[in-house]
């Protein structure tokens, strides 16, 4: 049974939400591509996992330049995929099993095969040639101004039958829509109108910072402080005040709302760069009558410990408008990008289970994240990802994260396909990690993660309890949620000790392998708790 929110609040508020990125999930049909139809039979092991909602990713018809993100047509399924019919059964098998289902609305750009860009580019007059963002060169032929692709290399190409260039602030195979035009607004909104009858519960907004630009298309300023060294992404060389996260951003987001608002117990979730100010952004992204909530690539970014977290947290409040993300299809796995060298991989992903289960708002878990995958390290011959190939080897791309879920140990290509070669490989490390090994071990990190999630179900406070106060204590970091739950982490690999709030505390069960935490009886009130290298308590508090 779907239930709504607390209070009638939004469903997404405390929701635990697990990120489906298709491609790599399960091939049913030999093709070497993940399916609909591999989704519909992992479906038992999502709703294993605790979660109130799936996001899926993208499976629009593609020609796979950015892998689903340069989409066709966004009202069908891509061949490779499945059909409306197959979509529509994975719907009704979601529902089924008390699961809501939110899929992509990437509103910003489209292919540069997509038939609305093929009409604009022929010519600068008539149907859709304002349908994108276009402008005339410079007097001496280049580029109108200096913004740059995050994928690298100028966010301008130039289009000889309009004797113009245009946009893309992704690949030049993503051409950036204009959606100051009328025209366009009207048919992203009749786009989400498609798949709300259709009976989606909502929406994940792609890249939203770049739905809107200055105008004037002004250059943007160099940072105004001087790296240390130069960035192997110049992207990270320039303060994007002109070219991305306008003020109109937000009519955006109004608009799409105005059309979802009259379907019932629909939500719209939000992804914000990791450019600086982002928790502001997130502020006004999600104020009533925009996003329900977001979350930003800025937390993946940063390194693993205590300040890290407690800024995080400080920045968040009451948490109500974010989502936590520690990984996705963008970004590194957090089991490599974050582990303290020397760390046991499996007590570190208990930890991040934990803290991750524990924090306020909204939560992601990509999938493979609750098997503990590492980053997957690929010869250069088997990166798909242009993102990597263009930064080879300073950057590898993001091609490692996406690599296929392991589903059977002892499987050609871990169970997930029956082709020869899956569209990436899998690694051995991922096969020894496969969730039919896990499921027989009773403390693997499969289900550590499913007592977090179980955990966080069954304490309120953890899902809509208001955070308090957050505290940093050398590599001890600690807040309490609600009236009751203290939360307390030490991220180092060398024991900690720590005083709690005043208080009696009576420790909780938590998933963590060995002693997570022991409270000095000597102290009159049970205060002072030494944690051992990445421990963790959880306590609810008594008087």
């Amino acid at each position: 049974m779907i239930s709504e929110g607390a209070s009638g609040a939004c469903w997404l508020n405390g929701a635990a939400i697990y990120q489906v990125y298709p491609l790599s999930f399960l091939d049913t049909d030999g093709d070497s591509h993940g399916d609909l139809e591999g989704v519909i039979r992992g479906l038992d092991h999502i709703a294993s996992m605790g979660v109130d909602a799936l996001w899926l990713s993208p499976f629009f018809p593609s020609p796979l330049a950015d892998f689903g993100y340069d989409i066709t047509d966004h009202k069908a399924v891509a061949p490779r995929m499945g059909s409306l019919d197959t979509f529509d059964r994975l719907l009704a098998e979601t529902h089924r099993r008390g699961l809501r289902l939110i899929i992509d609305l990437v509103c910003g750009h489209t292919s540069d095969r997509h038939v609305w860009f093929e009409e604009s580019r022929r010519a600068r007059r008539g149907g859709r040639s304002d349908w994108y963002v276009w402008s005339d060169p410079a007097p001496d032929g280049t580029a109108p101004n200096n913004w740059l692709s995050v994928f690298g290399g100028p966010a301008w190409t130039w289009e000889p039958r309009r004797r113009q260039y245009y946009l893309h602030h992704f690949l030049s195979g993503q051409p950036t829509l204009n959606l100051r035009n009328g025209g366009v607004m009207e048919a992203l909104l009749d786009i989400a109108r498609f798949w709300l009858d259709r009976g989606v519960d909502g929406f994940r907004l792609d890249a939203v910072d770049f739905l809107m630009r200055d105008p004037a298309l002004r250059s943007n300023p160099p940072l105004s402080s001087t790296p240390v060294e130069i960035p192997a992404k110049p992207f990270g060389m320039q303060a994007h005040v002109f070219d991305a996260a306008h003020s109109d951003v937000r009519c955006v987001l109004e608009r799409i709302r105005s059309v979802v608002a009259p379907y019932p117990g629909r939500a719209l979730l939000g992804e914000v760069s990791s450019q600086p100010g982002a928790g502001a952004r997130i502020d006004r992204y999600a104020k009533p009558g925009g996003l329900d909530c977001a979350y930003t690539l800025d937390l993946p970014k940063r390194p693993f410990g205590v300040q890290t977290f407690h800024a995080a947290l400080t920045a968040a409040g009451d948490g109500a408008a974010t989502c936590w993300s520690f990984s996705n299809h963008d970004v590194e796995r957090a089991a490599s990008r974050w582990r303290p060298a020397g760390a046991d991989p499996e007590r570190f992903a208990a930890l991040l289970a934990l803290l991750f289960c524990c924090l306020p708002g909204s939560l992601c878990l990509y999938q493979g994240d609750e098997l503990g995958l590492p980053q997957a390290d690929l010869a250069f011959e088997d990166l798909r990802d242009p993102f990597g190939t263009a930064f080879w080897p300073e950057f590898k791309g993001r091609d490692g994260s996406r690599t296929p879920m392991p589903w059977i140990r002892g499987a050609t290509h871990g169970g997930f396909t029956s082709a020869a070669s899956p569209w990436l490989p899998v690694p051995a490390v991922h096969r020894d990690l496969a969730i039919d090994h896990q499921e027989t071990r009773p403390d693997s990190t499969l289900n550590r993660w499913r007592r977090c999630m179980a955990l966080r179900r069954r304490y309120p406070d953890l899902r809509h309890g208001a955070l308090g106060r957050v505290d940093e204590d050398g590599s001890v970091l600690s807040f309490t949620r609600g009236d009751s739950l203290v939360a307390v982490f030490n991220l180092s690999c060398d024991r900690a000790e720590h005083v709690l709030p005043p208080g009696r505390h009576v420790p909780l069960d938590i998933p963590l392998p060995g002693p997570a935490a022991l409270i000095d009886g000597a102290d009159a009130e049970g205060r002072r708790v030494t944690l051992p290298p990445l421990g963790a308590l959880l306590a609810r508090r008594e008087g």
